[in-house]
């Protein structure tokens, strides 16, 4: 029985010419530092100048604007970090739901005497944008919302929120982690001043990510000990990994708005023939403004790890949220702002599509999920 992978929030599988891509500088002759001056090594220099513009290309920035990162984490401790230092701000306003990555580099801060203010999400899980703007002061801060929410899949007010801040003193930044390569994403039009990417995301390789800098953007390093980007991420690169997302990155960019209607199509079946045939499922996130593949339910009077469980037994992957918290026993932060109870956030089960994902594998989740979900209720009983 083929396996059905639901989790690609969590990650992406690689893309047969990515992988192809990176052998070169895997197991092959070329393996040359890309600080070196001799052939080798100007070589690799070339393979991630190449990979730069890629990367660049997708998000409508220039190369030198493009910081490569170990992953979308990096990302956001050096938006977050490096940006507050550089520019010896003291507040720090952003979501309740935004990626523990950006939470706890944000509260990190609060140790050097930067303030963190959390803006809370109305029950779809969307940011209010009066709200959002009301927790701004005048005068520095750094403001950064996410684009796409990684739980649920909701479309956050990047571009709206940012337009409105600009001459305000306020430096921005977005985590775009979960819309890179999935919904069209522009930094021009976005207005920010920083933005984080992840190539495992869109079907690159894990330990390589990027940051987008504008140029003009005042960025301390926060790792140091060497000149490598410019300056400002120190360290020798990742020459196979950064191939691979600059690889990725290009084959993201062709047919990408075919390729969300289509995975965009494939979850609304599955949605639909869901709450048709389970009795009790509650959806969480917006029904509208939400990326293409994400699908967050909670599923009263069952434990959402036991479905995982089941799920898994018939070699179907999904998750209960956030990749980074597995293994944590505490409900989802998101779900818990957005108002609902600890007992509805663990009764709760993402379903993250891909372009890889087909009709049939449909068809046979609606086959077998309302039999796992009746299982579990049934094991679990009526008072829990």
């Amino acid at each position: 029985m083929r396996r059905i992978y639901l989790d690609a929030n969590a990650t992406t599988p690689m893309a047969a010419e990515v992988v192809e891509a990176m052998w070169e500088w895997l197991g092959g002759d070329a393996f040359g530092n890309p600080s070196s001056l001799h052939r080798a090594g100007r070589e690799a220099r070339k393979a991630i100048d190449d990979a730069r513009e890629q990367v660049a290309a997708l998000v409508g920035a220039e190369p030198s604007e493009i910081v490569f990162t170990s992953g979308g984490t990096e990302a956001n401790n050096l938006a977050v970090m490096g940006a507050v230092r550089a520019a010896g701000l003291r507040r720090i306003v952003t979501s309740a739901v935004e990626h523990p990555s950006l939470l706890e580099a944000a509260r990190g801060m609060e140790r050097e005497s930067v303030s963190a203010t959390l803006v809370g999400v109305d029950r779809d899980g969307v940011v209010d944008r009066e709200a959002f703007r009301a927790a701004i002061p005048d005068g520095a801060a750094f403001v950064s919302l996410m684009r796409v929410n990684n739980e649920t899949g909701n479309l956050m007010p990047v571009r709206d929120c940012v337009w409105e801040l600009r001459g305000r003193g306020v430096v921005t930044h977005t985590d775009a982690t979960q819309a890179v390569g999935r919904i069209g994403v522009d930094v021009k039009d976005l207005g920010v001043d920083f933005m984080s990417m992840s190539a495992h995301k869109l079907h690159g390789p894990k330990g390589v990510g990027a940051l987008y800098v504008r140029r003009g953007a005042r960025l301390s390093p926060i790792l140091v000990g060497g000149a490598q980007e410019r300056e400002r991420r120190a360290g020798t690169e990742n020459v196979a990994g950064i191939v691979g997302f600059g690889k990725a990155a290009a084959l993201a960019h062709k047919g990408l708005k075919p390729r969300a209607m289509k995975i965009a199509a494939l979850r609304d079946r599955f949605e639909r023939e869901l709450f048709q045939r389970v009795e009790g499922v509650r959806l969480n996130g917006h029904r509208l403004a939400r990326a293409p593949g994400t699908l967050n339910v909670s599923f009263d009077k069952a434990d959402g790890e036991a479905i995982l469980i089941g799920l898994d037994l018939e070699r179907v992957a999904a998750s209960s949220g956030a990749a980074c918290a597995s293994g944590v026993a505490k409900p989802s932060h998101v779900l818990l702002a957005m108002g609902r109870t600890a007992a509805e956030a663990r009764s709760s089960v993402r379903f993250s599509f891909h372009d890889g994902n087909t009709d049939e594998e449909v068809d046979r989740l609606i086959e077998i999920v309302p039999a796992i979900v009746a299982r579990v209720r049934c094991e679990e009983g009526p008072g829990t």
